[in-house]
């Protein structure tokens, strides 16, 4: 027996950026709400897509999120994935190097390795990307508060295999704004925080220029609490903090704003998601070619990689994750996304399996092979319904941007702890209303079998003798290495950031002399101080 307590939809149906839905739309809803866009894709302002052949060229790049252990379990890994067809890879580092602990370290105990790779040095990296072609595969870092000496270790890992540095792609999250109202894996105060993002652009923009040295993240926002539209209207609050914080170092718009790129998140009403992504991108060349006054067309590129959607996905009947993932994957072709991380069916209770990730590479690998997203570009043009929710969808994001701007801007907001307090009230209400039923989630609160229970899964377990492996790895490069040479580098970072000066240089120099990720943030630690989150109720 299955149970259901549906009721009908209700005469007011509304979407949950907050736009009534119609029953049915005509032209005039399209004009009405400002019009539709004539501009073809590949044509500013990109509402069709930043491309003018999008994936009749070239598909999307299917970049699936791993890392786990050790570097060498992460690069057999990485291996595995590109075997079966994966065209970029997506890193997932262990909460001890996100938050800038060794492995060593007291803080780091139990955590080595559990979510992601552990790295500690520059050999973590060079065994990590062993056998990988840096040119054909392009790596996205997942990282935020230690993001500077990430960026560092891959641009000296790629160095040392001789590879020309100025040439290399690359993206790198590099968001702590959004870290600060979403995750919660921040070192450092906002402004020495947005200063270094601030260091890797200006440092990227001359020695690494093809190289992406922030990816802003709406994903996690979005994962937080905030409504789709909050999500596009948020980040591109972000994006233009760290612009401004770049523009105010001399640099001109047109030499980093074609580098900047977005990671956002894919889950709900199919509809809303495509016609955000649509609307996204027509406004944030709106803001980089219109506000910003950038004379090349492609600085206004939205340039994003579309995630799977976890909070989406269910621990109850687990299996419907597999379907939800693959209409997860048609919003963001729909959507014009140019790169995917696709949500595995069982990613809302542990690290993907081998299987797992398989699934959802052939899921997208059926949406170009044989369901004909690749046919044609921008199909949904045209729909009534869809050009005007684009438009209603642009306003709303615009209306967020508005809202923080009325709170004295994002740094402030994020300060002063408003954007969180915003987005954990409404994922409070949203949790409320999954408890009530009123939204209406598969296999959780309808279509739901008689007498089941939750699942028994099992999770990700600790890896006790892998951790010890990389504790006593980093302890024989620390008898080993030349520690004169890391101390000068060491004092060498530490006086540069006391003077307020750019540290990209420094821990490139520190990185390859092989300088921890707990010594190089200690130091920093020292001179910015540990970020205290403020409590608003």
């Amino acid at each position: 027996m299955t149970t259901m307590d549906r009721k009908p939809l209700p005469k007011r149906v509304v979407n949950e950026s907050g736009i009534d839905i119609k029953a049915v739309y005509t032209a005039e809803d399209i004009e009405a709400s400002g019009g539709i866009d004539k501009s073809l894709p590949g044509e500013a302002p990109f509402t069709r897509g930043i491309h003018a052949d999008m994936y009749r060229k070239r598909p999307w790049t299917m970049r699936q999120y791993t890392g786990f252990a050790n570097a060498a379990d992460t690069n057999e890994r990485f291996h595995f994935l590109i075997a079966n067809g994966q065209t970029g890879l997506n890193v997932a580092f262990d909460l001890a190097t996100q938050c800038g602990y060794d492995s060593d370290s007291a803080e780091a105990y139990g955590e080595v390795g559990r979510v992601g790779m552990a790295v500690d040095t520059l050999r973590d990296f060079e065994i990590a990307f062993d056998g990988i072609d840096l040119e054909k595969i392009t790596v996205s870092l997942t990282i935020n508060g230690t993001a500077a000496i990430i960026i560092a270790m891959y641009l000296a890992m790629a160095e040392k295999r001789g590879y020309d540095v100025s040439k290399l792609r690359g993206t790198a999250q590099n968001d702590i704004l959004k870290e600060f109202i979403g995750r919660g894996t921040w070192i450092y105060p906002v402004d020495p925080s947005v200063k270094l993002v601030a260091d890797t652009i200006e440092y990227c923009a001359s020695a690494a220029p093809k190289y992406s040295p922030v990816s802003v993240c709406g994903y996690h926002i979005r994962e937080s609490g905030a409504t789709p539209a909050e999500e596009m209207g948020f980040a591109f609050s972000i994006a233009k903090a760290y612009s401004d914080a770049a523009l105010a170092r001399g640099l001109d718009i047109d030499e980093f704003a074609g580098r900047l790129s977005y990671n956002f998140n894919i889950f709900g009403n199919l509809f809303e998601q495509v016609a955000k992504f649509r609307a996204g991108r027509r406004r944030w060349a709106r803001i980089v070619l219109d506000e910003y006054g950038a004379k090349d067309p492609k600085s206004g590129w939205l340039r994003m990689i579309a995630g799977g959607g976890g909070f989406g996905l269910t621990i109850e009947q687990p299996e419907n994750n597999i379907m939800r993932g693959a209409y997860y994957a048609l919003a963001g072709a729909l959507g014009g996304a140019q790169t995917m991380a696709l949500c595995c069916y069982d990613e809302a209770y542990t690290i993907p399996t081998p299987k797992a990730q398989r699934i959802s590479l052939r899921t997208m690998q059926l949406l170009i092979e044989e369901i004909g997203l690749t046919d044609t570009v921008d199909p949904l043009a045209g729909s009534y319904y869809v050009e005007t929710l684009t438009n209603q969808m642009e306003d709303k994001i615009v209306e967020a941007m508005d809202w923080v701007d009325s709170q004295g801007g994002i740094i402030k907001a994020v300060s002063e702890g408003l954007i969180q307090s915003k987005v954990s009230a409404q994922a409070y209400q949203h949790q409320k209303e999954l408890q009530s039923g009123e939204f209406h989630k598969v296999g959780v609160n309808c279509y739901v079998d008689d007498g089941e229970e939750k699942p028994q899964v099992e999770l990700h377990g600790y890896d006790q003798a892998g951790a010890q492996e990389q504790i006593d790895s980093l302890q024989k490069i620390k008898r080993e290495r030349a520690n004169d040479e890391v101390a000068r580098c060491l004092a060498a970072l530490r006086k540069t950031a006391q003077a307020g000066g750019n540290v990209m240089p420094d821990l490139m120099a520190a990185v390859k002399a092989y300088a921890t990720v707990g010594e190089m943030s200690g130091v920093l630690v020292d001179v910015y101080g540990r970020y205290k989150e403020p409590l608003r109720f």
